[in-house]
């Protein structure tokens, strides 16, 4: 699918700005659309929305279609009477300069408490018809109260008759957690209802949201427990194998990402029908949806469960073309990116281009000295999504900052004359190019340093936590994007 001529910013909620531990869908999430606005940007990439597990990585969820409780704003609660007065008060603020996500947690909690306690009449009958059109509710709400019920450990550590869903001891299960199951019901329905509201603002605002879809699930996720028929796992619900990447540009040892594989057969069985639900969960939430790791799609990485790292995996054939046509067998159309980076190779190049789905461009990895590297600007197709770095890479000013001086003059030589800041240098190339859809991480907007990076790939701890302070985006920052989107026919 064709997207029309635009650019955006690339920020995450919890990086959004303001008063408590991480960010949320209150105030400054209104700001930050009325600021793209403004800039003359029409569209908001952000990482996965799911509840976030091992590493607060948005891409490890116990959910594949939950959204994040963190993200909830208990001053918009407050305001509509759905917590008691002083609520807001007594709950943790912000005290670092990052997101604090232990924080968060504590504070998600007495929103839950304390929602669950003030439920009013109008309040049940919404969450009743919220029930009724979720039908993954039930079982995502039933999971979290058991996990947390076990002490945290993974629902494969759970007694038998719960691990393996016999009918009785889920019945038993849900009257005796119906309280903490309420809790996380009714943070369902508040992030649903936030999140509508937001996207609903930034459709007044001239703002498409773009969602993200990680291709594979947590093992220790609602939707592994619920469905263990649609993955590999063995006997006792242990993966047979596991999802990686092999070794690349961001690491000698490949990824090992841990995530279970998919039983394609099962799922092409039943017409891809848990895939199509997945998707149009989101389309309910964004307009449009980054697919993770493109590749998996056309083939995986297996790799042994109990390897130590990626190398010794194997390709194993994704579900290719079976699975889109029947996507759009459901669908009127597919708003679909597809992440294409990495060494893929033709076959991916070939699904993308047969469905017709733009792929990504990382401007940071153009300036190799091939003339011929499609990364390059002047080498940009149309239908294609151009980034100065994504989420994976480091800032700008990081990246420039790692290059050697003959490095530097390869991407000197490329982009002409300098603006003094390379981070607005590549902005601007991204802008001028002929590619349909240009996205730049905030942080670059902001000219910022390594120290600002969200994410490292294979790296388990230090990321996500990057976070904006308030006011440090400008109306100066708004006018110099505005500029050069409206002079690049994109504002």
């Amino acid at each position: 699918m064709r997207f029309p001529r635009s650019s955006g910013l690339l920020l995450h909620p919890t990086a959004l700005p303001g008063t408590g531990p991480c960010g949320d869908l209150g105030d400054a999430a209104y700001a930050f659309v009325d600021f793209l606005a403004a800039a003359g940007q029409s569209l908001w990439q952000v990482l996965p929305l799911g509840v976030t597990g091992f590493g607060d990585s948005p891409y490890q969820s116990f959910s594949a279609f939950a959204g994040n409780p963190l993200l909830v704003s208990a001053a918009r609660l407050e305001g509509r009477g759905l917590l008691a007065p002083g609520t807001l008060e007594r709950l943790p603020g912000r005290r670092e300069t990052g997101a604090d996500f232990g924080a968060a947690h504590e504070a998600s909690r007495a929103v839950a408490s304390g929602m669950a306690s003030r439920l009013g009449r109008i309040a049940r009958e919404l969450l009743d018809r919220f029930r009724a059109r979720t039908p993954w509710l039930a079982d995502y709400a039933l999971f979290m109260a058991l996990r947390e019920a076990h002490g945290g450990r993974p629902w494969q550590e759970w007694p038998d008759p719960i691990r393996r869903r016999h009918r009785d001891a889920l019945a038993e299960a849900r009257r005796a957690l119906a309280r903490p199951i309420l809790e996380h019901e009714v943070m369902q329905l508040a992030f649903h209802e936030q999140w509508l509201e937001l996207r609903e603002h930034a459709r007044g605002r001239g703002v498409a949201l773009m969602g993200d879809a990680p291709i594979f699930v947590a093992l220790d996720s609602a939707d592994v427990w619920a469905h263990p028929e649609l993955f590999e796992l063995d006997a006792d619900a242990r993966p047979t194998g596991v999802a990686g990447v092999p070794p690349d540009y961001f690491s000698a040892t490949g990824q090992l990402w841990g995530n279970p594989l998919y039983r394609w057969d099962a799922h092409a069985a039943d017409g891809f029908a848990w895939w199509g639900t997945r998707l149009e969960a989101l389309f309910g939430w964004v307009d449009r949806v980054r697919l993770d790791h493109f590749i998996g799609f056309v083939r995986y990485w297996e790799v042994p469960p109990d390897a130590p790292d990626a190398r010794g995996g194997r390709w194993q054939p994704g579900p290719g073309e079976a699975l889109f046509l029947s996507l759009s067998r459901r669908f009127r159309t597919l708003p679909l990116v597809a992440e294409d980076l990495g060494e893929t190779g033709e076959d991916v190049a070939e699904l993308r281009d047969e469905l017709g789905l733009p792929g990504m461009c990382v401007l940071q990895f153009a300036f190799d000295g091939d003339r011929e590297n499609p990364f390059l600007p002047r080498n940009h197709v149309a239908n294609s999504v151009v980034y100065t770095g994504t989420h994976d890479n480091d800032t700008t000013h990081g990246w420039w900052a790692g290059l050697s001086g003959a490095e530097r003059a390869t991407v000197r030589n490329e982009l002409g004359p300098s603006s003094g800041d390379i981070a607005w240098d590549l902005i601007a190339a991204g802008i001028a190019s002929p590619a349909d859809t240009f996205v730049t991480p905030v942080q670059d907007v902001l000219s910022l340093g390594r120290e600002a990076r969200f994410n490292t790939p294979g790296c388990a701890s230090g990321n996500w936590t990057w976070r904006l302070a308030d006011g440090q985006l400008t109306p100066g920052h708004a006018e110099r994007l505005r500029a050069l989107a409206t002079t690049h026919a994109r504002a």
